[in-house]
């Protein structure tokens, strides 16, 4: 995912958790985010 600028990856976070995506590939985008430092955006899911 280094191809990816931070803001394309949160905004295609946002829509997958928004459409209710597959939970892997929610799971892997925030795996990704973890790792860029931008964990403060996954939204705590229950």
């Amino acid at each position: 995912m280094f191809r990816l600028s931070d803001e394309l990856l949160l905004e295609s976070y946002v829509k997958a958790v928004k459409l209710q995506l597959d939970h892997e590939f929610i799971l892997l985008v925030e795996n990704e985010l973890s790792r860029r430092g931008l964990d403060c955006y996954i939204k705590i899911s229950s």
